[in-house]
This record gives structure tokens, sequence and C-alpha cells, in this order.
């Protein structure tokens, strides 16, 4: 099989991954079956990377159905071991306006129809969730983001609360004014449970949020629609192209140590020779290198 060190997952407008070489289409068989599109392999920077796109390509998937087990799982098969998530949100502060980026550091999950874990049916795991995304691959979109967008007059915004709904519907006024109450900075429809799988596959995640709107909050402004959202993402999508390039050439040099990539050896509550061989052949793969799977 393939092999790849960092995933990313193109969200709505980003159906593909430009200037990989030696692409090629793998079908990934996974235990939750298959994901939401062929994951595309192949190398930049000479770095190994795997692409997928979220609402696989045409945008078939509404956020509930997009089978996030399946690709996230599919990826840490790969042996990816760092996530760009690049996303498209509505803008809850005035000062993140459409088309600014931001980089949120937390999230609050009001999702209600999503499996959210690889555990249960006789394997038991608690992962921390107190801060997550990978700070250091969050450093990386940063840098990214200033070393390629100097001349552009959008802005990156630093940390900041994602709140992810179920959807497929936009927000009511009064869920809106509610999600400010809260203190969310962004609001989007996919990052839950994709961020609380990559914690529990080992794998460090980050966001790459693209303001498209200000929901419909805003006096000001018109309610957000799918016209309006699409078309201010796709203004951002070569932007986005050249940030995820540039934050894997960083990745890449910098193989950095994410508190991610060990979060099974504090969380794992089952013994792996406790696990029923169902279990085993879902969470071995989550294990390979932390050196508490065994050899097999």
């Amino acid at each position: 099989m393939a092999k790849a060190l960092i995933g990313v997952i193109g969200g709505s407008g980003l159906y593909d991954m430009q200037g990989l070489t030696g692409a090629r289409e793998l079908q990934i068989e996974t235990p939750f079956g298959p994901t939401s599109d062929a994951i595309v392999a192949g190398r930049l920077h000479g770095i190994p990377v795997a692409f997928l796109a979220r609402h696989g390509r045409g945008h078939r998937l509404i956020p509930s159905e997009v089978p996030y087990r399946a690709n996230i799982h599919a990826l840490r098969q790969l042996g990816v071991r760092y996530i760009l998530s690049l996303s498209a949100v509505g803008s809850l502060r005035e000062e993140v306006r459409p088309l600014d980026m931001l980089i949120p550091d937390q999230f609050i999950d009001l999702t209600r129809r999503r499996e959210s874990t690889f555990f249960g049916q006789g394997a038991v795991a608690h992962v921390s969730m107190a801060d997550p995304v990978c700070p250091q691959v969050a450093d990386c979109l940063a840098r990214a983001f200033h070393a390629t967008q100097s001349d552009q007059p959008i802005r990156l915004h630093r940390g900041g609360t994602y709140v992810c709904i179920e959807g497929p519907q936009f927000s009511t006024r009064a869920e809106s004014h509610w999600y400010r109450a809260m203190g969310a900075s962004v609001i989007g429809m996919t990052n839950m449970p994709e961020a609380k799988l990559a914690r529990e596959a080992q794998i460090a995640y980050a966001t790459l949020a693209m303001a498209t709107d200000y929901d419909c909050w805003h006096e000001r402004e018109a309610a957000v629609t799918a016209e309006v959202a699409i078309a201010n993402l796709q203004q951002n999508a070569a932007r986005a192209q050249r940030i995820a390039a540039e934050a894997i050439r960083l990745l890449g040099e910098d193989l950095p140590e994410s508190a991610a990539h060990s979060a099974l050896a504090s969380g794992l509550v089952t013994p792996v020779e406790a696990l029923s061989a169902e279990a085993a052949a879902v969470i071995k793969p989550l294990l390979a290198t932390t050196g508490i799977a065994e050899e097999t």
C-alpha cells in the first residue's frame, strides 16, 4: 500500500490538490465502508501526501453524510501523521471579514447524527480533547499563510472557536446570536467529529478556516446563502492551495512531534490483548506508531 505523511482534506470548493507528482487514486478498505471519494496520493515538495475531497468530487455529500470514520481510518492506514483541514466557514465576529482566514484552536460540537469515535464494541479509550488542535501544525499553517499572502488584502486570525452544527441548513438568527454569545468565532458543519477522530487516530490536526460570510447575525449584511458562500470560497481556493502547499513543505522539513501522536498511550483503557478480533481490526492500525500495538 502507498504511504503518506501528510493528509489534506478539502472542503466545499476544494476537490483536488494541485502540484502532486506521481498522483494515483486509491480506494482504501476500512471497517466503516468507503471514504468520501478516492484518496489521491502523490508527492509535493518530495513529501508523500494524501488528498481527500471531504464531500466527494462534484460535492455529493451533505455534512451529515460524510463518512468521517472511514476517511480518518483510511488516512491513518496510509501512515498519515498530520492533517490539514481546509474548510469554509461563516464568521461570527465583526473583525473576521469574508475572505479572511482563521486558524481555530478550539471546537464546540453541536452535531447530533454522527458517529464520533472508533471505540466501543469491546474497546474503550478516552483521549483528551482539551486542546484539539495541534499547535505545531497550526504554526506551520500560519507561517505558510504569511509566506504566500503578503501581497493580499486578506487577513489571518490566530486562535478562536469553531462551532460545528449539524446542517445542512444554515442557522436561524436566534441560533447565530447564541453561537456568538458562546464566544464562538466561526461556524461550520464539518470539523466535528473529524477532529475528534483524528485525535483518536493519533494524527496531529489543524484547520485553515476560510470565512465566506457573516452567517445571519450581522445587521448590515445579507444572510448567508449557498451561492454567496461558494462564490467567496472560490475566490480563496487558489490562496488555500498555495498555503497548503507551503505548509506541507514546512511540515516535511520540521516533522514536529505532537501530543496527538501519543494520544492513545494514556487514552486506551482496554488492554490490546483483551481486544476482540473485530475490535482489533479497527484499533490496531491506530496504534501503529505508539509502541502499544502488538506485532502481527
